[in-house]
């Protein structure tokens, strides 16, 4: 059989040496091997970077490479970032999640790869609050503008564990407010001023606990009053049965009396 007939010693040859090829690949750079389907990797100077934006994706990909430096998830459909969704990724620091429609991110959303992340992009998406907890250790300067932010107090002390990007600080704004004169206005503005959404919300607390208070005290003095005066009643018409029995002395004539005619 001659050398260039397709199954002879060379192409044989050949064939194994594809394969011998592809095993190394794998072995000298396993991230790339597992790339998902719906993304583009690619390696620059070390750097591996998985390029998934614009794919209708509704959730964050499973089986991304572990060797992943940057993590592109902008303008898909992601609606949520659950606990720990990115806790394979130990070598993470930048992660795009800009132009999804990402309204919850759950407390250990980043755990794992929260203190090496040095950008965050939660930009342009629909999230009104956001746990403090999830952002705890993250050393990462965070966009989080053009959202329909919700300014209160929890939302307030999200932001105190963070660094807000200083390009897109000024766009973050209340979309709504615990107090409505801060609606439309720029959360680092307002919170600049003095306003404190805490203070705020324990007040509100405190009213609502008080008001809570004294319709219980209500209720127990109406049931007093409703027992007392049920007693009072009831007291009056036993006496008023009392009365009405014949007395003692009246007993004993009228049993004189019968003892007489006997």
């Amino acid at each position: 059989m001659g050398p260039g007939v397709p199954g002879g010693p060379v192409s044989t040859a050949a064939g194994a040496l594809l394969r011998g090829c592809v095993v190394l690949a794998v072995l000298l750079c396993p991230g790339l091997a597992v790339c998902p389907k719906s993304c583009h990797c690619a390696e620059k100077g070390g750097v591996v970077v998985v390029q998934c934006a614009s794919q209708n994706l509704e959730k964050i990909p499973a089986d991304l490479p572990g060797d992943t430096v940057a993590l592109l998830l902008g303008s898909n459909r992601i609606t949520r970032i659950p606990g720990q969704a990115f806790r394979g990724l130990p070598r993470l620091q930048e992660l795009d999640l800009s132009h999804n429609a990402i309204q919850e991110v759950d407390a250990g959303a980043f755990q794992g790869v929260s203190e090496g992340l040095r950008s965050l992009d939660l930009s342009h998406n629909r999230m009104r609050s956001v746990p403090k907890e999830a952002f705890a250790r993250l050393r990462a300067q965070v966009r989080l503008s053009h959202n329909p932010w919700h300014c209160e107090c929890a939302l307030q002390e999200a932001l105190q564990e963070l660094r807000l990007d200083p390009d897109t600080a000024a766009e973050v704004s209340c979309h709504t407010a615990a107090q409505d004169q801060y609606a439309g206005r720029p959360v680092v503005q307002v919170l600049d001023s003095g306003i404190n959404f805490c203070n705020y919300h324990h007040r509100t607390t405190d009213v609502a606990m008080f008001v809570t208070m004294f319709g219980w005290f209500a209720m127990v003095i109406a049931y007093v009053v409703y027992y007392v005066r049920h007693n009072q009643e009831d007291a009056r018409r036993h006496l008023e049965y009392l009365k009405a029995l014949p007395s003692s002395s009246q007993i004993s004539r009228d049993l004189d009396t019968v003892s007489t005619v006997l």
